[in-house]
């Protein structure tokens, strides 16, 4: 990756939202999946085994990230369960480098697309809910305006 991009790359993680975060996240582990899967098609053995492991380890590293990110203490069942499939998602990575088998990456990347395809939707939902609401005494500058999400 060049400079300009990296301080991109960089600008953009440090001026993200939480939520954005999250998604961020649900990206690049999205993207180490599909990587190790190019993998299968390297004809040299040590560089196509060196492709898969380490973008699965780097997807598993993320899911890891994301289980330390959910606030599990708060007895949530949301962030239990949460937890639970990025497990699940982690051991089928796991079983997918030890035989290096496409398939379990494969159902990996169907099911965690739909919780990443669901969380851009309530996050573009959240933006659309966020209004202006216009003042009601002049009080200087900003005093009027409410972003409700």
């Amino acid at each position: 990756m060049n400079r300009n991009a990296s301080s991109y790359k960089k600008a953009a993680i440090m001026s993200a939202s939480p939520e954005r975060l999250i998604l961020m996240l649900y990206d690049g582990a999205l993207d180490a999946m599909r990587r190790a899967k190019t993998g299968f098609a390297i004809a040299d053995l040590k560089e196509r085994n060196e492709m898969i492991s380490n973008n699965l380890i780097k997807a598993q590293n993320i899911f890891g990230e994301l289980q330390r990110s959910l606030r599990t203490e708060r007895g949530s069942e949301f962030a239990d369960r949460m937890f639970g499939l990025y497990d699940f998602y982690s051991l089928k990575l796991n079983e997918a480098n030890f035989n290096k088998d496409e398939a379990p990456i494969d159902v990996v990347i169907e099911l965690f697309t739909e919780i990443r395809d669901a969380w851009e939707e309530m996050l573009s939902k959240q933006k659309t809910k966020a209004e202006v609401v216009p003042s009601a005494s002049g009080l200087g500058v900003g005093a009027g305006i409410s972003l409700r999400a």
